[in-house]
């Protein structure tokens, strides 16, 4: 097998491990904060800590890759990840719960900012909507196993633990393979030269990175929010069952996954910018159907929808940056953009469970609304100075 492709293969297995953490935790929640006696809004506090390790590494995945190899990333996060999860399978009391979620948070962020600061530089658009859509397979199958469990009488734990038990034999595979990421080639099978990197406090002057950190921010609580509190909205205040809530987002996950599949067969062939529009755009339409409700199926079209049309941002806009920040300043940039991601995950799925807390869990659909008008304001101005800053040459 080429080394190229082989190195594709192993990155689409470390975004299916980076993914299922993420599809676990919205139906595993209501469960969870039962057994720990916790309120509804706990989530947040949860996913702060999640996020706390997860902008500590990303943050800082620039120095941590010109420090150590991505294989040995890979490695130490694919463990770390393993042991976080099984911990989540064991921990009786809620203060190591946190610190097990702030533990999976550092792995995934070494995971998710140095594979996009690889593919970057490595894979073609088409290759890095695709390894986001294996992140796409490990949030359905996610949603999946829990729902799995719960039907069968099991505790919510049962799929930490399969997730757990399934990230420690990633993590072997990651050990076995860890030296064919050493000057690995492009795809065209040319050697890719790592460029001289700008020292971090240069880009962080360049007021493009911080528009694009805003950005992030915006569509990552956007994913996120509809991720984590759709089952809620829809068994607790829509009532749908347990397995329809589950069954609903996980094919929300779904269309994601394939969305980006199905945008990656083209994305060499499209311009990315107005692509990007049409796509935001169509995820207003989703929000508004899923919120307003005219028929129950609508409703759950909308939630489709939305997934479908969240495909290609993250990775596009991953594509995009070293053309808008320059070479010199891509894997710096990457990093903060990817700790913006987290940071806004974490935020406005906090914000968003205070407000149903207060006003109801109507108003979640509401917040979704308003998060996917945001988010296509702010690519708008991201995209503009972008063109702008390309044709100066970066």
């Amino acid at each position: 097998m080429p080394r190229s492709t082989l190195l594709a293969l192993l990155a689409f297995l470390a975004f299916i491990s980076l993914g299922l953490p993420d599809g676990l935790l919205g139906v595993s929640w209501p469960s969870m904060r039962l057994g720990f006696g916790l309120p509804l809004d706990a989530l947040g506090t949860l996913v702060a800590c999640q996020t706390l390790g997860y902008l500590t590494s990303s943050s800082l995945s620039g120095r941590i890759l010109r420090a150590l190899p991505i294989g040995g990333v890979l490695v130490l996060s694919t463990l770390a990840a393993a042991l976080a999860l099984l911990g989540f399978a064991t921990a009786a009391h809620w203060p190591l719960l946190l610190g097990c979620g702030f533990v999976a948070g550092l792995a995934g962020g070494a995971v998710d900012a140095g594979l996009n600061a690889y593919g970057a530089r490595h894979f073609s658009a088409r290759v890095l909507n695709w390894l986001h859509a294996f992140f796409g397979v490990g949030t359905t199958l996610g949603p999946l196993i829990v729902t799995a469990v719960l039907t069968s009488g099991a505790a919510w734990r049962w799929s930490y633990v399969i997730v757990g038990s399934a990230q420690l034999l990633l993590a072997a595979t990651f050990f076995a393979t860890r030296a064919r990421w050493a000057d690995a080639p492009t795809g065209t099978g040319a050697p890719a030269p790592r460029p001289v990197a700008a020292r971090t406090r240069d880009t962080l002057r360049r007021p493009i990175v911080w528009l694009a950190m805003a950005t992030f921010f915006v569509y990552a609580g956007a994913e996120f929010v509809v991720a984590q509190w759709s089952f809620t909205l829809l068994t607790l205040h829509r009532g749908e069952s347990v397995a329809t809530g589950g069954l609903l987002v996980s094919l929300y996950w779904g269309s994601l996954m394939v969305g980006r599949v199905l945008f990656g067969i083209v994305a060499d062939r499209v311009p990315l910018g107005r692509a990007l529009t049409a796509c935001i755009a169509a995820s207003v339409v989703g929000a508004l159907a899923f919120w307003l409700e005219p028929t129950r199926m609508l409703s759950f079209l909308g939630l489709m929808l939305m997934g479908a049309a969240f495909a290609p941002v993250f990775a596009s806009l991953i594509v995009l940056t070293p053309r808008w920040v320059g070479a010199a300043h891509a894997d710096d940039a990457i990093g903060f953009q990817i700790a913006a991601a987290g940071l806004g995950g974490a935020t406005l799925t906090a914000v968003v469970g205070v407000v149903a807390k207060a006003a109801g869990l109507a108003t979640i659909g509401a917040s979704v609304l308003v998060i996917t008008l945001a988010l296509l304001a702010l690519y708008q101005l991201v995209a503009w100075r972008g063109r702008i800053a390309e044709a100066a040459g970066g």
